[in-house]
């Protein structure tokens, strides 16, 4: 398509150039340490309180689902995040009943690991599994979802190799004596601008579940479509609510910050 802006002197011709938007191939690392088994602020049909691995679990589900809706040809595979990253399902498929039913396999690492979590394996797989996404015309995009307030991760990885991308979510405790979520916060956003191929997203809550959701539904965004996230004021509300009336906001602390 061509415009041509009216200048009395010189007429400007501007091209836009067709640009295709890949299928994408999502690899789900999720944290299965003690701290995925704090209770959310929600009650599950039997009446218990959620944990953060139950909410995690229906998220991904809902997210699945509606990436299908958005188009069928997306593909998702799922790891687990302890010491190390270690494969859960390593096969791509866009099959949402076989991806219920590694979920519901999922469940939390017994002891706590040592020390803080290293990345570096999972970033060698997803290097590794995006070129041969891109072989297919393909991308792949890593959505971490972290829920670990007091340690940071650790990662070996340079920053020149950047072949796919990440998003993150975190999931926290309130900042107390003996955790530290804005540093984890802020650590997590260094990994994502250092690793990131496109433009990555990360958000974090507390303990709402709606948040969760919400928040997981931004990450539908495809990454060759996206703005900065720092120009984006997303997810709002339908109906217009001050802050302190919206029980959705009610539900958690003051917000982290990377500033």
């Amino acid at each position: 398509m061509e415009m041509v802006e009216a200048d009395s002197s010189m007429a400007k011709t501007y091209s836009l150039n067709p640009n295709r938007i890949s299928n994408e191939d999502i690899l789900f690392c999720i944290d299965i340490g003690p701290e995925s088994l704090v209770e959310m602020k929600s009650t599950g049909p039997s009446g218990k309180p959620l944990t953060r691995l139950d909410s995690i679990k229906q998220a991904i589900l809902v997210f699945i689902n509606a990436k299908l809706s958005i188009n069928p040809d997306h593909r998702f595979a799922f790891s687990t995040l302890a010491k190390t990253a270690s494969w859960l399902r390593k096969e791509f498929s866009s099959d949402v009943e076989s991806a219920a039913a590694c979920l519901r396999g999922l469940s939390a690492a017994s002891a706590p690991s040592s020390g803080p979590p290293d990345l570096t394996q999972l970033f060698r797989v997803a290097a590794h599994e995006a070129k041969k996404s891109y072989a297919q015309n393909r991308i792949l995009r890593v959505i971490l979802i972290y829920c670990r307030s007091s340690v940071r991760p650790q990662h070996q990885w340079p920053v020149s190799q950047k072949l796919f991308t990440l998003d993150v979510m975190y999931l926290h405790d309130k900042p107390g004596p003996d955790n530290c979520p804005q540093e984890v916060y802020d650590a997590l956003v260094d990994t994502l601008e250092h690793v990131s191929q496109y433009e990555g997203y990360i958000h974090e809550t507390g303990q709402g579940v709606r948040i969760l959701l919400r928040y997981m539904s931004v990450l539908l965004s495809h990454p060759q479509q996206r703005c900065a996230q720092d120009m984006m004021d997303l997810p709002k509300s339908l109906a217009k609510r001050s802050p302190a009336s919206d029980p959705a906001n009610a539900e958690e602390g003051a917000p982290l910050s990377s500033q």
